[in-house]
């Protein structure tokens, strides 16, 4: 597979570009994306699906420009989808040929169940949770995966989407009810239920900004954000009786102003339907799906156990000694394990505890002072693809406060509802900065034993620096700590 690949998404709303680059075999990163909000779709609803001519010409102009991007990057492979409008018109040949005689691009039209596919790829690959049914809300359609343990088994597409609504029913001032009425015809269709959901799309996009506005959430990031359904129904449905400008005061852009409403009365029918009790809002979708199911064509479109691509793509570029973080990682297990009889703290926490073993000090490839707080950023902010924000969040804390005492009030507070105990993190913390000592070389092997409230660290070299650094480091709990 080439190393930067480009994949083009012309939806019925906008057309979207994203570059992706790979770092090894399953590392990669999104390296650009941009999109333009071309409405292919505008006035074909009118017109039997055909697309006008306007709209045509907004695309081929963006697509012209997406292909001259591509190019800048250095991109070797450009993959070039289209979804709902341009499936479902008349013209759809025409507009292809017309794209391909302009700016030399070969479009493929895909399917609903294709689409739906490709979504569904991109949520059982890259969020924290490996079951639930994708809720991917476009312009013309809405496609819905039902995925267990990280396969997918079922695949459907729903004639309803946002600007179909729209020119539909709202744009000729019927009543919502009647938009209601036939979204749930629609979507009486789907065959399978879950109680998670995984939002895809602009739309739930737009209302999760609005809620973690609304909640005053600590974590800027979308992807991996997690909704309570059941709380959030009546502020959905509110959604759909607003006007614009009480819209603009909740935080709505002004690109999603006329088309939002129809999405949160699609996205309220479907979580009534699916008795949807967690919706998980997504980054990703069909063209992460693509460019999936390409890097994954010969594994079933799904990473092998235990490989995780966010992991792999910061260590590939920010750990130039890795060896070095294999060894704190290493360490940060035997001491875990060791300890244990003192911290009794749930293994579930071992999982972040290594992570940030490995990340801790990824941050001096940018510079050595303030070093874990450079990777602190790094993990809060690229360590998205399958990682909770409460992962995220407690690994960020762990690597930026190594050598540090964990702060009990401003540091955390805004974040404190993720986190686990404060003895628990400091037991984690005082864990992993001892690793940290004890690996300033690596010619020595290490062996721990607890006896009683002393830890003894046994040793074939001299650990010179470590027992110098030793009176630093803030321990939990009153703690001996011997070397023999």
């Amino acid at each position: 597979m080439a190393k930067i690949t480009t994949v083009i998404d012309i939806g019925s709303n906008s057309v979207r570009l994203a570059i992706f680059k790979k770092t090894s075999q399953f590392g990669f990163y999104l390296l650009f994306e941009t999109k333009s909000r071309v409405r292919i779709s505008e006035g074909c609803y009118a017109f039997d699906g055909v697309l006008q001519e306007i709209p045509m010409q907004r695309a081929i102009r963006a697509l012209s420009e997406f292909k001259e991007i591509a190019l800048k990057y250095k991109s070797k492979k450009i993959l070039c989808v289209a979804t709902s409008a341009v499936r479902d018109a008349p013209n759809r040949l025409e507009f292809v040929a017309r794209v391909k005689k302009a700016c030399g691009l070969q479009i493929k039209i895909i399917d609903g169940q294709k689409e739906a596919l490709y979504g569904g790829i991109a949520c059982a690959n890259l969020l924290h949770k490996n079951s639930g049914i994708t809720i991917d809300i476009g312009g013309g359609s809405t496609e819905c995966a039902l995925i267990e343990k990280g396969k997918i088994k079922d695949l459907i597409s729903l004639d309803v989407g946002t600007i179909r609504i729209k020119e539909m029913f709202l744009d000729k001032d019927l009543d919502a009810k009647t938009a209601k009425a036939f979204i749930q015809k629609e979507v009486s269709k789907l065959p399978f239920k879950h109680k998670n959901a995984f939002g895809v799309g602009g739309t739930i996009r737009a209302l999760s900004k609005v809620l973690m506005k609304r909640f005053d959430y600590p974590i800027d990031s979308l992807h991996g954000y997690e909704i309570d359904a059941h709380k959030n129904l009546v502020f959905i449905e509110k959604i759909v009786t607003l006007k614009e400008d009480q819209l603009r005061l909740l935080g709505v852009n002004e690109e999603r102003l006329d088309s939002i409403r129809s999405g949160a009365l699609i996205l309220l029918v479907v979580l009534e339907h699916l008795k949807t009790s967690l919706m998980i809002t997504s980054g990703v979708g069909v063209r992460e799906g693509v460019f999936l199911s390409d890097l994954l064509r010969h594994h079933y479109h799904k990473f092998p156990p235990n490989i995780n691509p966010s992991l792999i793509s910061l260590k590939d570029r920010f750990l130039p000694h890795e060896k070095h973080s294999q060894k704190v990682k290493k360490e940060c297990v035997k001491l875990f394990e060791a300890l244990s009889p003192l911290h009794k703290i749930d293994e579930k926490y071992l999982f972040h505890l290594k992570i940030a073993g490995e990340l801790a000090s990824m941050g001096k490839i940018l510079s050595v002072y303030l070093a874990h707080k450079h990777s602190a950023y790094f993990i809060l902010n690229a360590l998205s693809y399958g990682f909770s924000h409460q992962d995220r969040a407690i690994i960020c804390l762990l690597a930026q406060f190594s050598h540090k005492k964990i702060p009990k009030d401003n540091a955390i507070a805004h974040m404190s509802t993720m986190m686990p105990s404060l003895l628990t993190l400091q037991w984690l913390s005082f864990i992993l900065s001892l690793a940290e000592n004890l690996c300033l070389t690596d010619n020595h092997h290490l062996k721990y034993t607890l006896e009683k409230n002393k830890l003894v660290i046994h040793s074939n070299d001299t650990l010179y620096l470590a027992k110098e650094m030793l009176p630093k480091l803030v321990k939990p709990i009153p703690l001996t700590i011997e070397f023999a």
